[in-house]
């Protein structure tokens, strides 16, 4: 298994070198193959994939849990098969465009006034708040319930009070 540190990787594919659509044809064939809430790692170097993958999840029953540049300049996608659970939101907080700790201050501030058990859903494009939520989650007591890339750079996640 390999790990991002957010996802891990129940199977993961090489198709560094191919150009596009072969990563997304690729990693089709193998996610069909796989139980649902298992996750694929694919690796490409296609300057197209991302927009190919985030297109194509947008009409499957999949997610991209995640992304990463590699050391060589490829980029993993963890993408899950079946979407996460629908989790019931009390809150959503749309912080698009603000930057770091930002998204964190604000989400802090409004968890402040939520009562136990209710549920923050939080949107960020900032980059670095994928780390940043994971950690400030683990230091605080609080659950992250979900995560989800929606876009390049953009997150929901789910934090549970």
């Amino acid at each position: 298994m390999t790990d991002n540190g957010n996802t891990r990787a129940d199977v993961t594919v090489d198709l560094r070198g191919l150009s596009c659509p072969g990563p997304l044809l690729g990693a089709k064939k193998l996610i069909d193959e796989m139980e649902p809430g298992q996750v694929l790692l694919l690796l490409s170097d296609c300057p197209g994939t991302p927009d190919d993958l985030f297109a194509w999840v947008r009409f499957t029953d999949n997610q991209i849990a995640g992304t990463e540049r590699r050391p060589d300049g490829s980029h993993g996608f963890y993408i899950r098969k079946g979407r996460a659970r629908e989790l019931a939101v009390n809150v959503t907080l749309d912080l698009r465009g603000a930057v770091c700790p930002g998204p964190i201050v604000e989400a802090k501030k409004l968890l402040n006034g939520m009562r136990a058990g209710e549920t923050l859903k939080l949107v960020s494009n900032c980059p670095g708040v994928a780390g940043d939520v994971a950690d400030w989650v683990k230091a605080t007591g609080l659950r992250l319930l979900g995560s989800e890339e929606t876009g390049p750079g953009e997150f929901e996640f789910y934090i549970g009070k």
